[in-house]
């Protein structure tokens, strides 16, 4: 499951759980770039609840749109990421260098609070 809600005129929640075939990666990319159209500075909160590698055919439609994705994620400044998984919190905040402009911070998932004030700054 992949859930993008607005939160506020330039926020973005979002949740991952479960396992994403190849449909439903392309599905959740196209609500990713619709649902940030019209932001600008935005935060994000990405909770991911249990993680499971998407499918081969899922990551090769990641790859795919990996240069659109460059360009969505300019409209962001700041994004947490909340996880239980220290190797996921770890490459979430590695993935902040591949992106100029965005600083991506990782928190475990009882510490919303705190990732709240964090994108808030």
């Amino acid at each position: 499951m992949f859930t993008v809600t607005p939160n506020g005129a330039n926020r973005l929640d979002i949740q991952l759980s479960g396992k994403l075939n190849t449909e439903e990666m392309i599905i959740a990319l196209d609500k990713l770039v619709r649902k940030s159209e019209n932001i600008e500075n935005g935060r994000m909160l990405y909770e991911i609840i249990d993680f499971h590698l998407p499918s081969l055919g899922a990551i090769v439609i990641e790859f795919s749109r990996l240069p659109s994705m460059f360009g969505l994620m300019k409209k962001f400044d700041r994004a947490a990421v909340l996880t239980d998984k220290t190797w996921l919190q770890k490459i979430s905040e590695f993935e902040g260098a591949l992106f100029p402009g965005l600083e991506i911070k990782a928190f475990n998932r009882d510490q919303k609070v705190e990732a709240e004030a964090w994108l808030s700054i």
